[in-house]
């Protein structure tokens, strides 16, 4: 028997997550597409959407949505060699976070500028935290840090010394 096809085991992958969701009482719909993230590396990205009760794949910040990746990533993530991650959000959730984020983080800068002391950020998985460092890493006179233990990691906005 054939080895299976990276769009083979794509099918695999979607038909996984509609079960997943079927248990929950939930229907989704599922997109998948190939992209590359800012280090170059192959990332295929799945999104799913359902038209109602996301709140229960997502979970409070977004807790449900990291376990479903983490399960979807161990299953798959060796089958198609090819990828090296796999990226799951639902009802773009990950995407209207990460703006949300950044503008938090460009208010917090606007603040730290004007009264010359460092803020902390709220909590923020590592995923979000990773945002904020790439954004605020193109201002030249802020230095940002991660500090805390999980959950509670959080970022410091301060100036440059």
């Amino acid at each position: 028997m054939n080895a299976p096809n990276a769009d083979n085991i794509k099918e695999q992958l979607k038909e996984t997550i509609v079960k997943m969701v079927g248990f929950m009482d939930l229907e989704c719909q599922i997109d998948t597409r190939e992209e590359t993230d800012d280090k170059g590396v192959k990332v295929l990205a799945v999104s799913v959407y359902t038209p109602e009760n996301a709140r229960f794949l997502i979970g409070k910040n977004g807790q449900n949505l990291d376990s479903l990746e983490h399960i979807v990533r161990t299953v798959f993530l060796k089958k198609i060699p090819e990828f090296n991650n796999i990226v799951v959000d639902v009802n773009d959730y990950k995407r209207s976070r990460a703006d949300y984020v950044i503008d938090l983080a460009r208010q917090a800068v606007a603040r730290v500028r004007s009264t010359q002391k460092a803020e902390a950020l709220g909590p923020m998985s590592g995923y979000e935290r990773r945002i904020v460092h790439m954004e605020l890493a193109s201002c030249p006179d802020i230095a940002t840090e991660s500090i805390g233990n999980e959950p509670n990691r959080r970022i410091v906005i301060k100036l440059y010394p």
